[in-house]
């Protein structure tokens, strides 16, 4: 999954970056609200990480242009305003979630994997699709018959891709989109690499190709 972070403390945004990208996402980050409004509007990601106190234009303000354009990027507010009427003008405003400045690693993880369901519409705190569930912690997928398979970093990524997305055509140049940021060197060739990786572990059925337009993830019984 491809995330959008605007966080104009330099700092902070490199230890997030490093965190997220070991926690399976890709991240691009934007250090001030004009960038970063801009980023939010190109339609490639699935959620954005919002700070208020940006330079240039403020957080709420980039939010409200994003809604007022109909722009449904799902925004997890992060900022040291943590007043509960702030809160409220953010959810007024179109926020989804928020989370105050000083906080755990380990939360904004899990805050974002299950806004991240709850857009899917996959309720719960595992992702369950197919007989299969996704450890999002582990990065390990498990069957319906209990096997246990590791993932490695990509693997983890184009499976969580295509269980947030189960039955629809997804394109290469969709996937290459989720998996990988704007500094990162992309190969379209990786994605059919891994895709047999996964279907070597998951069974060859689980992914078909539709020669011209990408992949489809499907139950095996179809």
């Amino acid at each position: 999954m491809r995330l959008l972070l605007i966080e104009d403390e330099h700092d902070l945004a490199r230890l997030l970056k490093s965190n997220l990208e070991k926690a399976g996402f890709a991240l691009d980050v934007a250090h001030d609200g004009i960038e970063g409004e801009y980023l939010g509007n190109e339609g490639i990601y699935e959620l954005a990480i919002l700070d208020l106190g940006l330079p240039q234009r403020c957080g709420m303000a980039v939010l409200k242009n994003w809604r007022a354009k109909q722009n449904t990027l799902p925004v997890l507010i992060l900022t040291a305003r943590d007043a509960w009427h702030e809160k409220v003008d953010g959810f007024k405003a179109g926020a989804d979630d928020y989370l105050g400045k000083p906080f755990h690693i380990e939360e904004l993880v899990a805050r974002i994997n299950a806004l991240l369901h709850r857009v899917h519409q996959h309720s719960g705190g595992k992702l369950q699709v197919f007989g299969l569930t996704l450890d999002e912690d582990r990065q390990q997928v498990i069957t319906e018959l209990g096997e246990v398979h590791e993932l490695t970093g990509i693997e983890f990524k184009l499976l969580r891709c295509f269980l947030l997305h189960p039955g629809l055509v997804l394109s290469k140049s969709t996937l290459i989109e989720h998996i990988y940021d704007f500094d990162s060197d992309k190969d379209s060739n990786v994605i059919e690499v891994y895709v047999n990786h996964l279907r070597h572990k998951l069974g060859k059925q689980r992914i078909e190709t539709r020669r011209g337009q990408g992949y489809v993830f499907k139950e095996l019984s179809e």
